[in-house]
């Protein structure tokens, strides 16, 4: 009552009592029908009175929680709170502006992700060879899915399995049969849609053969064509020949890979067709666009199933010259009767023709198709082999504005005929200098159709190519069993097969079991024997052994893998050769940004001492021993005027330097990066313009 009476100035006061107001509910006793107008005679008179000023002061309202919207209207409009008010508002918008430009610049600056091609090794299974499942003596599909533990175990992300197409297996299993399903040796499509989940749960990826040239005449394709069948008589190569007294005279001088003439007579179709590998291999005609289109949908149809990408084999023999003149002599003066082996002539006509790039390229485009979904990228490899043509070689990158293969595959270091410091460096050398620009290197020091390292270099220095594999900037490919230093099996106990009954003799000693323990069969297999014998070896060279050895070659692979995962000047970073020598060979990994210097000493020849510190004045006096060849130097200081190697050993020096080699002039022209970055201590990230 005291509040409402301060309110109004003056009031008017009841001499009398006052009514009580019951919530504007209409009370008869002032219905406006029986109230008595005489009544307002009796209503008592009223008298102002007078409120002090100061005490209205004093109850002036003032902004409280709750308040209706009635009074906070009286409130919002004063400047007081207008101005806190929009100065907020123009703070948070300023605010997302600098959030927004800043998530753009980061975005703009930062380079491009490895993919996952890029960041992890590539391991390379031959299935025959791996781990056998089911006591038959042949590896398959589910002895890889028993073994995928040694992969995680490895460091390694990426598996890439060789041919397991069904196929007569005369040649290794490279004529498929039928490119649609497994080789029953190998197992089952449902086999290898459980291997293929399986490695996806691991968080892995899986690449697999292929090989367009040539199917087997097995080959429901050849069957067909052979026969004049509707459109499969052009499928293959043919032309006629004549055939007299048991001879035949093929239409050219053409040559197979593995010699003699590359023409096969057909006794049901009477005309010669074309096989550039066995005369069970023969080649498809691409020159008809409907083999184009059978082999775009075999890609389809793999890459619909889930696999991460393709390794295209023998891609240069594609496409032969319509016009099949005779191939040159290299021996000029040599009787063309007599020319018998591959290497007896130049092959410009069955070789790299003209279109043949485009079909490759017609197999990327199939597989960009698959490659929309984050994180599912198909990665291709190409095999051109091509010898000692490296432009040649190069061409498989694709061009600028034309993708191909992400990599041609690197035989490089497969193919040198000398070890040594200097021919290390030259093998990498022209690799690295005849790379187009931005793009991606690979390494590998074995296949499944080589001579295994360990017999073709010396056991001795197995672990230092293992080094070299694993710190060189590009992606490096394993043959399985590297990483424990596999040899070749004996040559009086390997297995001897005729190819597609040519009178070559292909053997396989690169190819003998995985040696996984020192039990019975290496635990290949638990049957009685295995499809090769296993290496004599095996009780001192297999997996279960060579993790209990702290100075193992498993071991250090291991250890180098992490450290290439972990490390971004070695992951990412820049290469520039130091020095080599007949002994030596020394690069240093580095990144902009980051001070921490990785340098490779490298030993490929016999003991020796080098000063770097000459060759490189501004390195420090002193160098950390990251990782050696003996573990037992790891952690151990080192003087840079004084480096001593002994044969075949390998040293992961580490130092801080604030003046990257690749700056320095004297090295301009010896450094290469592929993916350019640089670091930013202050914000933790990569970035690109520095």
């Amino acid at each position: 009552v005291v509040e409402e009476e301060a309110r109004s100035l003056p009031m008017e006061l009841s001499e009398k009592g006052g009514v009580e107001n019951n919530g504007f509910v209409q009370n008869e006793a002032f219905d406006d029908k029986e109230t008595d107008t005489s009544s307002q005679e009796e209503m008592p008179k009223s008298c102002n009175v007078d409120v002090d000023p100061a005490a209205t002061e004093e109850l002036v309202l003032k902004p409280y929680a709750g308040m209706p919207k009635e009074v906070l209207l009286k409130f919002s409009s004063q400047a007081r709170y207008r101005v806190t008010r929009e100065i907020l508002f123009w703070l948070i918008i300023a605010a997302a502006v600098v959030l927004v430009c800043a998530t753009i610049a980061i975005i703009a600056l930062s380079p491009k992700c490895l993919d996952w091609w890029q960041a992890s090794p590539i391991y390379q299974i031959y299935p025959r060879s791996f781990k056998d499942s089911n006591m038959d003596g042949n590896g398959d599909l589910k002895g890889i899915q028993e073994k995928l533990d040694h992969i995680t175990y490895l460091n390694i992300k990426t598996i890439w399995i060789t041919s397991f197409y069904k196929s007569p297996l005369k040649d290794i299993g490279y004529g498929a049969e039928d490119f649609y399903d497994i080789d029953p040796m190998f197992g089952s499509m449902n086999d290898f849609e459980n291997l293929l989940a399986a490695i996806h749960d691991r968080g892995l990826k899986v690449i697999m053969d292929l090989i367009p040239n040539h199917t087997s005449d097995k080959h429901r394709w050849f069957q067909l064509s052979r026969n004049r069948t509707g459109k499969y008589t052009d499928y293959y190569i043919w032309q006629d020949c004549t055939q007299a007294a048991g001879l035949v005279a093929p239409p050219n001088n053409w040559v197979s890979v593995f010699g003699n003439s590359s023409w096969q007579f057909d006794d049901v179709r009477k005309q010669c067709y074309l096989h550039q590998f066995g005369k069970g291999q023969p080649d498809l005609n691409f020159r008809n666009l409907a083999v184009q289109q059978e082999i775009q949908d075999i890609i389809k149809f793999w890459l619909s199933k889930g696999i991460d990408g393709f390794s295209f084999s023998a891609v240069k023999f594609l496409l032969e010259a319509t016009h099949l003149r005779d191939e040159p002599q290299v021996n000029k003066s040599q009787n063309p009767v007599t020319i018998t082996a591959y290497s007896q002539l130049y092959h410009d006509y069955t070789t790299t023709q003209v279109g043949m790039h485009d079909i490759i390229r017609s197999f990327r485009q199939t597989m960009n198709q698959f490659s929309s979904e984050p994180g599912r990228y198909r990665f291709m490899v190409s095999d051109g082999d091509e010898k000692e043509d490296i432009e040649a070689t190069m061409m498989y990158y694709g061009t600028t504005f034309i993708q191909e293969a992400d990599f041609p595959f690197n035989f490089n270091l497969i193919n040198m005929k000398n070890l040594s410091g200097n021919s290390i460096f030259e093998a990498v050398n022209l690799w690295m200098k005849n790379m187009p620009a931005g793009k991606w290197p690979n390494w590998a020091v074995g296949s499944p159709n080589t001579a295994r390292l360990s017999s073709r270099i010396g056991k001795e220095y197995v672990n230092v190519m293992n080094m070299l594999l694993l710190t060189l900037p590009g992606t490096p490919v394993t043959y399985y069993g590297e990483e424990i230093g596999m040899e070749n099996i004996a040559s009086e106990n390997v297995s001897e097969e005729r190819v597609n009954c040519d009178p070559v003799v292909v053997t396989f000693p690169e190819k003998s079991p995985m040696q996984w323990d020192g039990k019975v069969n290496a635990g290949f297999t638990e049957g009685n024997s295995s499809w090769l014998p296993v290496n004599s070896d095996y009780q001192s060279v297999n997996v279960e052994i060579q993790m209990t050895w702290s100075n193992s070659t498993l071991n250090l692979y291991r250890e180098l893998t992490l450290l290439r995962n972990n490390e971004l000047p070695i992951h990412r970073g820049w290469m520039c050769y130091i020095w080599n020598d007949s002994n030596v060979f020394v690069y240093v990994r580095e990144l902009d940004g980051l001070d921490a210097v990785f340098m490779m000493v490298l030993n490929f020849g016999q003991e020796s001492t080098i000063d770097l510190k000459a060759i490189v004045p501004s390195l420090p006096s002193e160098a950390i021993i990251r990782l050696s060849t003996n573990f037992s130097n790891a952690g151990k200081a080192v003087n840079t005027k004084l480096i001593k190697t002994e044969m075949g050993e390998g040293l992961v020096l580490e130092y801080k330097s604030a003046k990257p080699v690749h700056t320095m002039e004297a090295f301009q022209g010896n450094c290469f990066v592929a993916e350019k970055a640089c670091y930013s201590r202050a914000f933790n990230l990569l970035y690109v313009n520095c």
